[in-house]
């Protein structure tokens, strides 16, 4: 029995001493990897493609009906927006075989049917796609304002936040609600949305002690990053307040609110214009927090 391929990721810290790094679309790396036939399923070594010089994205397999492009390890703005070119061109392109694509911080992943396309013959179309990713503007991407009511009930860990930051509660509050922040992805649980944007003053530890639940709805810190949650989770993250949008609501036509890429700006309201918003219909809930400008940014 032959031995089973070795499926490591080759390292990601970049090429090897002495050849500089290789701009997103040479075609040094296709000579070094060669393409498998028609058909083919997984190499042992994963299908690479050039990329900027701080990062290579591979090609892997995900069992034998998906496959993931990883953009490296790291929470960055230009792998992201990277994973959204991608999802983006492949879906312009409508290749048949293609069931769904998942996009994460730093990576993409592929779904498809074996049945009409293999493993090797799409890895080629992404990476030919990947080779002409380079300047690619992005579709133009929702905007919403979530208000948000930081006061007590709501803002469970406010005061345990200030003490773990040294910040007065009042400076935190501000530091949240002014960036303008990226959906990187959508996930863990049903609609629940993790943003990319905070301000570096507020990144944090989780907490010592999780809480056993927090309602759907709660707006959190957790490291360098911030999240809305979609419906009731256990959670380690710091809960700084609540908005009353759903961001999954089965009974829409739409389940989810939020997609990756859409823009969130936060607007602090008091805890009577949210019992007011609350009460609303989702829907219109959902038309008055939607920007309908299309945006790069706000």
């Amino acid at each position: 029995m032959s031995p089973a391929p070795d499926l490591r990721p080759e390292p990601l810290a970049g090429p090897p001493a002495g050849r500089a790094p290789p701009a997103w679309g040479a075609s040094a790396a296709t000579a070094e990897r060669p393409s498998p036939a028609a058909g083919d399923g997984p190499r042992s070594r994963p299908i690479g493609n050039p990329a900027p010089p701080r990062f290579r994205p591979l090609i892997l397999p995900v069992g034998d009906t998906a496959l993931t492009v990883d953009f490296g390890d790291a929470i960055d703005p230009l792998r992201n927006r990277a994973v959204l070119a991608l999802e983006q061109s492949l879906a312009a392109a409508e290749l048949p075989g293609i069931l769904e694509t998942v996009p994460s911080y730093r990576a993409l992943m592929i779904v498809y049917d074996p049945a009409e396309i293999g493993f090797g013959p799409l890895a080629e179309q992404v990476r030919a796609r990947l080779d002409r990713l380079e300047g690619r503007a992005l579709a133009p991407r929702r905007r919403w304002v979530v208000p948000v009511a930081y006061d007590p009930p709501f803002g469970l860990d406010l005061d345990e936040l200030s003490q773990a930051l040294g910040l007065p509660a009042e400076a935190i509050l501000s530091r949240h609600a002014t960036p303008a922040y990226s959906v990187y992805m959508v996930g863990f649980a049903p609609g629940f949305t993790y943003l990319g944007g905070l301000d570096p003053a507020l990144a944090v530890p989780r907490r010592a002690s999780p809480r056993p639940i927090v309602p759907a709805g709660s707006v959190m810190i957790g490291g360098q990053q911030a999240a809305i949650v979609s419906v009731p989770i256990p959670t380690g993250w710091y809960v700084i307040g609540r908005t009353p949008m759903r961001a999954f609501d089965p009974d829409r036509a739409d389940p989810f609110m939020f997609r990756p890429g859409d823009r969130v700006r936060f607007r602090p309201v008091r805890p009577a214009e949210f019992a007011r918003l609350a009460a609303l219909p989702a829907d219109e809930l959902r038309i008055l927090a939607r920007e309908d400008a299309a945006c790069q940014d706000f």
